[in-house]
């Protein structure tokens, strides 16, 4: 990290994928989970000052090139830790770090919809290529021969279902333009089925060759978009209503295998043409009480 010379911008971020299974480190694609701590190492050591109820970091995600906005809690400029907020395979609540991720469609490839289409055949499976915050291939679960509902140890221990989605992925990525992505965790892959008695739809993320155990920030982004993309996989269990989730009243929901990821009440907001707002969750960054924000350049 470092302070952005982008006047848009308060600090820059750049995020490596580091490989467990193979000596790979990958920056091309982004990481919203990692980016939900930015704002407050930020301030923290003094790149941006603190505001007071709230204070907002403009952070310029440098592999991407796009815009996110964490809007954080700063009570008489003091950075704040504790708060209600919960998130489903968290034990304790903590303070809310509210991501707004503007312009985010196309943040790899260039486009929403890199092949130009909503739906196409990989191996004779209907898929839906979308980039939003970062290109996900989304494949109906059912398609594949599973229910939707199989634990992320299930999906892991079936090597064979593994190879299969692989192969079509490596085909997706040839197929939106990223050429060989066989080094690269980027496209990720969502598993979507119906919701069942809550939520809007139900998912299973691969990292893209291990199953998460919730869900990823950007990874929820993508497959939620695409529910508002008429004729999309996603799209299917929504009924074609764009009421169900993402607007009016609702609230924007997804179950994943520790319980689910919702937006906001009243609904996604939208920021600029295409934006969305998740809730996730700030633990502390080290021991200790609240510490108060230095002052620093490009307060948000």
């Amino acid at each position: 990290m470092r302070s952005s010379a982008d006047p848009g911008a308060d600090v820059d971020y750049l995020f490596a994928q580091i490989g467990i299974e193979q000596p790979v480190v990958d920056t091309r694609a982004a990481c919203g989970n990692i980016l939900a701590g930015v704002g407050p190492f930020a301030m923290e050591t003094g790149l941006v000052a603190a505001r007071s109820p709230t204070t907002v970091v403009r952070i310029r995600n440098v592999n991407t090139d796009t815009i996110a906005l964490a809007t954080l809690d700063t009570p008489d400029g003091l950075l704040r830790y504790d708060g209600d907020q919960t998130i489903a395979g968290l034990a304790t609540p903590a303070a809310p770090v509210r991501l707004s991720f503007v312009d985010a469609g196309g943040a790899m490839t260039g486009y929403l919809l890199p092949t130009g289409r909503t739906v196409e055949e990989i191996d004779g499976i209907p898929v839906s290529l979308v980039d939003y915050s970062i290109p996900v291939m989304i494949v109906e679960a059912s398609r594949l021969g599973l229910t939707g509902e199989e634990s992320p140890a299930e999906i892991d221990a079936d090597r064979d279902l593994l190879d299969r989605i692989e192969q079509m992925r490596l085909v997706a990525g040839q197929r939106i333009g990223l050429g060989d992505v066989s080094r690269s965790v980027a496209p990720k892959v969502a598993l979507v089925s119906p919701p069942g008695h809550s939520g809007t739809i139900n998912s299973r993320y691969l990292m893209p060759r291990r199953c998460h155990r919730s869900h990823a920030v950007t990874g929820a982004l993508c497959p939620a978009v695409a529910t508002r993309i008429d004729g999309s996989v996603a799209a299917a269990f929504t009924n074609g209503s764009h009421d169900t989730g993402f607007g009016g009243g609702s609230r924007a929901s997804g179950r994943h295998p520790s319980g689910g990821v919702r937006g906001p009440r009243g609904g996604v907001r939208y920021l600029g043409s295409e934006d969305r707002t998740p809730l996730v969750q700030r633990p502390r960054l080290s021991p200790g009480k609240d510490l108060p924000c230095c002052a620093g350049p490009g307060a948000g």
